[in-house]
């Protein structure tokens, strides 16, 4: 009389290869899972900025074409048209954004004013939520260039997953 040996059931090799699988699985997940989430923010920041460019035209339309000249002024603007009605003007992160004002020596007619700006502001990055405001300026892809037009206004800001976002009047 034969034994019969047939068992029913998996061996050692295939549950270590589905686990592998597994892990590799999940691991791609929380590799991009961070990407994704960043990604996220950076265009929740863009668009909160081009709420911002938005408001900018509507302070022109207020102010006979003008817009704000000094760091006052944009204090005052953030004051009163982004944080207008009890509004908050904050990084998505929860951090307010801090704006400052750079004027762009438009007699140049070239190099990039924010990034000149940049090199010369030790705080300009995502951890401290700066905007750079460059009067005088018209964007370029990522850079701005110095425009003659004294209505002109350009706002940098450097996103948390790499590049600069920049947007003009």
């Amino acid at each position: 009389m034969a034994k019969n040996n047939n068992k029913k059931g998996f061996t050692i090799i295939e549950v270590v290869l589905v686990l592998a699988i597994a892990g590799l699985i999940f691991l791609m997940v929380f590799i991009a899972l961070p990407a994704m989430q960043r990604a996220q923010r950076d265009t929740q920041r863009r668009d909160q900025l081009s709420g911002m460019m938005t408001q900018i035209t509507q302070y022109q339309a207020n102010n006979r074409n003008k817009i704000p000249e000094t760091q006052k002024d944009w204090n005052d603007f953030i004051t009163n048209y982004m944080k207008a009605g009890g509004d908050t003007f904050e990084d998505p992160n929860g951090n307010e954004y801090t704006v400052k004002m750079v004027p762009c020596d438009a007699t140049s007619g070239k190099g990039d004013c924010a990034n000149s700006a940049q090199r010369n502001s030790t705080d300009f990055n995502t951890q401290n939520y700066e905007i750079l405001v460059v009067v005088g300026s018209t964007c370029d892809g990522e850079k701005t260039v110095a425009n003659s037009g004294t209505r002109k206004v350009s706002i940098v800001y450097k996103l948390e997953g790499g590049g600069t976002y920049c947007s003009n009047n």
